[in-house]
């Protein structure tokens, strides 16, 4: 991810804390824990030009009112208001929430992932030492996949330590993407094998994080913010007392069967996992720095999604 998605990011966190601040704070107890994340997070916005914070700002309140259509314990409940912002370290943990809203005297909280002009997921790197099937579900990877990308990484840890730069090796793609993409393609076919039905949940609660959350995506080219409600284990839309949601939002079901594993037409980087449920992903392998590393990364799209998911766009 660019060092500018990164700005843009953390700008919009702060945007949408301020403004669940200002949409609750005439009549609510707020506290807003100011931790390192706030401070980077703030640090973030206020870097972006005056058009720019306005347009967040904008978008942050369009937020905010839709969710508070979803989430009626907002607007009432036992204690103050307590907003946050997620450490980063977080997601590497298995949490893609950026943006905690929370009471803590009635145990609710909801979480929200802030994307700016991007609709990425976890991103994940792949390397010769990295145990993908123990990171991605618990259950350690076979010995044919580490037989398979290992002598690749090891030639790249070579081509590192001697300071080759990327744009210096012919068909990168076909001698070391392709490859190591197989290899997990390769991998993922044998361990859905080994352990039918726990695969793809698992690939995908790995992905999308351990907690339900609300996804908003911020397309300021378009001026228009979408809202995705993530809802897998039923802990969002609740009711608030005797208070029901405006909208009501669907628990999701995860999948269980993969249709399908394989390379997009025509690419050397880029594969299509199809499940059951609905849902579809994508994995592209990318290089994440101008010289050659013993590692690389991998950037995953939701492709498909159940028709069941909320989802709801508004103009800013």
């Amino acid at each position: 991810m660019s060092s500018n998605q990164v700005v843009n990011g953390k700008a919009l966190e702060y945007a949408f804390l301020i403004m669940f601040n200002k949409e609750f704070s005439s009549d609510q107890n707020i506290i807003t824990l100011k931790s390192e994340s706030y401070y980077n997070a703030e640090k973030a916005f206020y870097s972006l030009d005056g058009k720019h914070q306005a347009e967040l700002f904008s978008a942050a309140e369009v937020g905010v009112k839709m969710i508070t259509r979803l989430e009626p314990n907002l607007l009432t409940g036992n204690g103050p208001l307590t907003l946050s912002i997620q450490k980063d370290a977080k997601g590497k943990a298995g949490d893609v929430r950026d943006v905690l809203v929370q009471r803590n005297e009635d145990n609710w909280c909801i979480g929200i992932s802030c994307k700016h002009n991007h609709d990425a997921v976890k991103h994940s790197r792949l390397s010769g030492l990295i145990d993908v099937g123990k990171s991605w579900f618990g259950f350690q990877s076979t010995n044919e996949y580490f037989s398979e990308i290992r002598p690749i990484f090891y030639e790249l840890g070579e081509l590192r330590r001697k300071g080759v730069k990327w744009d210096q090796i012919d068909k990168k793609d076909l001698s070391y993407y392709k490859p190591i993409l197989q290899a997990l393609i390769n991998e993922l076919k044998r361990l859905d094998l080994l352990y039918p039905g726990e695969i793809p949940r698992r690939l995908l609660k790995y992905f999308l994080g351990r907690h339900d959350f609300y996804k908003t995506i911020v397309n300021r080219n378009k001026k228009v913010l979408k809202v995705q409600g993530f809802n897998l284990t039923g802990t969002l839309n609740q009711d608030a007392s005797r208070i029901e949601p405006q909208i009501k939002i669907s628990k999701l079901k995860l999948p269980t069967k993969f249709y399908y594993i394989d390379f997009v037409d025509n690419s050397t980087n880029k594969a299509i996992i199809a499940m059951d449920q609905g849902w579809s992903i994508s994995l592209r392998i990318h290089n994440a720095s101008k010289k050659v590393e013993s590692s690389l990364k991998l950037d995953v799209r939701l492709e498909g999604l159940p028709q069941s998911l909320y989802q709801a766009d508004e103009k800013f």
